[in-house]
């Protein structure tokens, strides 16, 4: 809101979470490309220096669309949009009552980072108080992605929306440092049958079988593989590195090691 507290509300593609404690959020209104001319947003926030930030879901998307037309300075975009203006516990500006999650925020700094159209203007804002709707959290009480169902701008016209085949976890242990790439052999790194995907998948274990285990493996699964192509390592190899991806799709990263240990160049 400016000073004499009329509500601006904008969307801003430039947005992102850069500490946790304290929690601290960053956004830049950038200046405009065609005219070099300020946002209402960072005129208001050197008059009020708060705001709040209204995490955008699916179903308020095309109200937040028609948030981003370029109303004259003093016009209340909220109304504009059809969104609710929900009073701040901690802050002057309202919050958007249909966002799912909503963060009171004071500025903290304002960095500036050019003085041509385009020149981004960094918001450092540290969060206050946060909102989160009880719908979006699971049974544990963390949000859900699924519930919650949030949409985030690619460019230009596009969008992408955080729901059904586009969620997906990577499983990840931090505390126990993979074995890294180096140690996959060199002919596995060059590969054309194995992605980079699998190949990093391959490179996180924490340990690799020993040349015991893997002669089991060959004599009990690879015999035939090498009896079919013994005469054609380059063919050798490419049948076994079939047969590891085939391992990495079950999940099975240590008989995967086995497949590309067992050829020996």
């Amino acid at each position: 809101m400016d000073k004499d507290g009329v509500v601006n509300l904008a969307p801003f593609s430039f947005f992102n979470v850069f500490s946790s404690n304290p929690p601290v959020i960053v956004f830049s209104p950038a200046r405009k490309g065609r005219d070099n001319t300020l946002k209402h947003t960072l005129e208001n926030l050197k008059e009020v220096p708060e705001c709040v930030v209204n995490i955008v879901s699916y179903d308020c998307l095309q109200q937040m669309v028609l948030s981003s037309l370029e109303y004259p300075k003093g016009i209340n975009e909220l109304e504009k949009a059809g969104l609710t203006a929900v009073e701040s516990s901690t802050v002057g500006p309202p919050r958007v009552g249909e966002s799912p999650m909503q963060l009171e925020c004071k500025v903290i700094d304002i960095k500036t980072l050019g003085t041509e159209g385009g020149a981004g203007n960094l918001i450092f804002c540290e969060v206050l108080k946060m909102h989160v709707r009880k719908d979006v959290l699971d049974d544990q009480g963390w949000i859900d992605p699924r519930k919650i169902d949030l949409v985030g701008r690619m460019g230009g016209a596009w969008y992408v929306r955080a729901q059904g085949e586009a969620l997906f976890e990577v499983q990840s242990d931090v505390s126990k440092p993979g074995v890294g790439f180096e140690s996959l052999p060199m002919e596995t790194r060059s590969s054309h049958i194995l992605t980079g995907n699998q190949l990093g998948l391959l490179a996180s274990v924490t340990e690799i079988p020993d040349e015991t285990e893997v002669n089991s493996f060959k004599l009990e699964h690879l015999s035939e593989v090498f009896i079919e192509h013994q005469d054609t390592p380059r063919i050798l190899l490419d049948a076994l590195h079939k047969k590891a991806a085939e391992c990495i799709e079950r999940s099975d990263l240590r008989n995967a090691w086995n497949c590309i240990l067992a050829f020996n160049s």
